[in-house]
């Protein structure tokens, strides 16, 4: 199985965090809700949901997450947000409401509901060579968009009119597009290597 029984977690503040669990737990990870500051200690990777981003960053503040998920994140702890978990992870929201912040860590701008509101959710088939030949069919609720990838960051995957829908740098993934509610799992599966791999690199060091 591509978990190999890893434990990561998914950010279960607000957003459809029930979906991420279910895939993760078919992919053979320990996949864990996280809701506490001291459950971070016990995971290898999170994923941040598809929800609404001033409520989460909101609520992950209220619970004492969001510094220690920054420190995380900084920390090189693999991380993987879809929609609003992209918007969280972006190092620069351009038309947040007023106060919102972000964890960062992606070297992006993003626009929230760039594409319009609920009526405008649309589908669409990708070209995503990092996680397979075959294209992905991709459902955008709600979406952002990153109209800024800065050079730290580097673009995985772009709509037709060219605006970019998924990124990544480092251990960090962010998409626009909802893999959880598709039946893909290939970005599930890209985010697990990326635990499987800080994980050995950290027990090398350990052993060292």
């Amino acid at each position: 199985m591509a978990g190999n029984g890893q434990k990561v977690g998914v950010l279960a503040l607000q957003g459809d965090f029930r979906e991420h669990l279910a895939v993760l737990r078919g992919l053979g990870a320990d996949a864990v809700p996280i809701r506490r500051p001291a459950e971070l200690d016990e995971i290898g990777g999170l994923v941040i949901p598809g929800g609404e981003s001033s409520v989460m960053d909101k609520l992950s503040r209220t619970f004492g997450l969001a510094e220690p998920l920054r420190e995380a994140i900084a920390g090189g702890l693999p991380v993987y947000g879809t929609c609003a978990g992209l918007i969280m992870l972006a190092d620069r929201i351009l038309d947040g409401i007023a106060g919102q912040q972000s964890l960062g860590g992606l070297d992006v701008s993003v626009r929230r509901n760039a594409f319009g509101s609920q009526v405008d959710s649309f589908e669409t088939d990708l070209d995503i060579p990092a996680v397979g030949e075959e294209p992905m069919h991709a459902v955008f609720i709600r979406a952002p968009i990153v109209e800024e990838v800065g050079p730290a960051a580097t673009a995985l995957a772009r709509v037709a009119d060219g605006r970019v829908v998924a990124v990544e740098q480092g251990n960090l993934i962010g998409t626009s597009f909802h893999p959880e509610i598709t039946g893909d799992t290939r970005f599930h599966e890209y985010f697990l290597s990326k635990v499987r791999d800080a994980a050995r690199v950290q027990w090398t060091s350990f052993q060292t």
